[in-house]
């Protein structure tokens, strides 16, 4: 393996945020600070508490994986649809650089920026709501795992858009709305029988449960589901990938 080229385009890429750390980092924190106000104040003091914990708490893991989803996908999508745009990216496939160097590197960087911000968050709601983690090294896990399966989405997002708008598409009008609908501010035991068995198609549910489990060990679904379903996305994000860089997808046209 090419260390040296992986180490060059993941340092690219860190230097990338640190240079827009307005954008990558503190405005990310500020408006999820602002859900802690809003949701955790004004709701909160209606809502004391929702499986023994405080819905201020109760609702840190979900607006951290809000925020987790979204970044991994704006971070692995910008960083490698910014090469096609600017033509560098031929530059890079006509490098001494295997295709899994290249995916490493790009996704690497992406999970890597998520996962600090995941975390800064995580110190900024202790300042807002009593935290605790019961299990530190399963919410690492599914930081972790997280992470990389949504800077694969975003990095087959970036391969996909042919055009800066088409970044947003899939945060803004998908990726968001499921989180919205999968737990984050509420546990799908609070809705009718019915409704409980839709946001059961929701696949972000396993992913909030899960992380939420770590937190409080309670959850919407089993661990062992949660653990399945993330790794499930995971192998099915890595097909895909592989399938673009079998038949140059978008990248040799």
């Amino acid at each position: 393996m090419n260390l040296h080229a992986v180490r060059a385009i993941y340092a690219f890429e860190m230097a990338r945020a640190w240079r827009t750390v307005m954008g990558s980092i503190i405005s990310p924190v500020i408006s999820t600070s602002l859900y802690f106000i809003v949701f955790g104040a004004a709701i909160g003091s209606r809502i004391p508490e929702v499986g023994g914990v405080s819905y201020g708490a109760f609702i840190v893991p979900g607006l951290i994986m809000l925020s987790l989803l979204t970044q991994s996908i704006s971070n692995a999508s910008f960083g490698i649809y910014f090469p096609k745009f600017s033509g560098t990216i031929y530059e890079l496939l006509s490098a001494p650089v295997s295709y899994a160097e290249i995916l490493l590197a790009y996704v690497g960087a992406a999970a890597t920026k998520s996962i600090i911000l995941a975390l800064i968050i995580l110190a900024t709601a202790g300042l807002f709501v009593p935290l605790q983690v019961l299990h530190p090294g399963w919410m690492l896990l599914f930081l972790v795992l997280t992470a990389v399966t949504f800077s694969l989405v975003g990095f087959i997002i970036g391969i996909w858009a042919d055009g800066f708008e088409k970044l947003q598409v899939v945060p803004l009008l998908i990726v968001t709305p499921l989180t919205f609908l999968g737990g984050s501010f509420y546990s799908i035991d609070m809705l009718p029988p019915f409704w409980q068995k839709v946001a059961l198609l929701n696949p972000v549910v396993y992913l909030i449960s899960g992380f939420r489990w770590s937190f409080y060990g309670q959850a919407d679904v089993s661990l062992a589901l949660s653990l399945g379903m993330t790794a499930a996305f995971l192998v099915v994000s890595l097909g895909v990938v592989a399938w673009i860089f079998k038949t140059g997808y978008r990248l040799k046209s």
